[in-house]
């Protein structure tokens, strides 16, 4: 399988060098006022498809930053670690712990509601 992957590689290597090789043409690239570039084909379309990961990447930030503050308010949410306790003496009432999330948090979406009692 990794042999087949290399292979893979290199054939897509040697198609877009042989694309290169094919487009070393000078282009004119005619920019608004009159005013042009000439650059050879392949810079051209290297630099437009430079731009668009560039662009890409930059539109995808918000969207980063937005589920980075959703985690991070997440994990405040959440409760902490549940302390063991002893085991009661028999005749004993032990107190409840208080390990329930409080009711005025909403719950985590990764976390089900608790169900209602049945009727």
């Amino acid at each position: 399988m990794r042999t087949l992957n290399w292979l893979l590689r290199g054939l897509l290597f040697f198609v877009l060098f042989a694309f290169a090789l094919n487009n070393q043409q000078l282009v004119d690239l005619h920019w608004f006022m009159g005013y042009k570039w000439q650059a050879p084909m392949v810079f051209i379309v290297l630099a437009v498809f430079a731009l668009g990961c560039v662009f890409g990447a930059l539109a995808m930030v918000p969207s980063w930053w937005r589920h980075r503050r959703d985690a991070r308010n997440r994990a405040r949410l959440m409760p902490g670690p549940v302390k063991a306790s002893p085991v009661p003496a028999k005749g004993k009432p032990q107190p409840e712990a208080d390990t329930a999330i409080p009711s005025h948090l909403p719950f985590p979406p990764d976390m089900p509601a608790p169900r209602k009692p049945g009727k």
